[in-house]
């Protein structure tokens, strides 16, 4: 999960701050629907259960979570399409 990806090479930003779980979760697999493999979405969330939730999301779902970072209360989330 320290795979350093630059932010040119991101195709989608969900900005999913301000909602409570399942939000993030739902916008971040609506947006996965429409995305190609190998593509990388962004995931801006404030809910803190998103630290757990996403990564068991990503597993569960066999795509892949890049990375992982907190600033501010902001969590974000890099997640690449398989």
């Amino acid at each position: 999960m320290s795979t350093s990806v630059a932010s040119d090479s991101v195709t989608t930003i969900i900005d999913a701050r301000g909602q409570s779980c399942p939000g993030p979760l739902v916008s971040l697999a609506r947006a996965l629907k429409d995305a190609k493999p190998g593509d990388v979405l962004e995931l801006l969330a404030t809910d803190p259960g998103s630290r757990s939730d996403v990564p068991a999301w990503a597993t569960l779902t066999g795509n892949e979570l890049l990375e992982a970072s907190e600033w501010d209360g902001t969590f974000r989330y890099l997640v690449r399409k398989t």
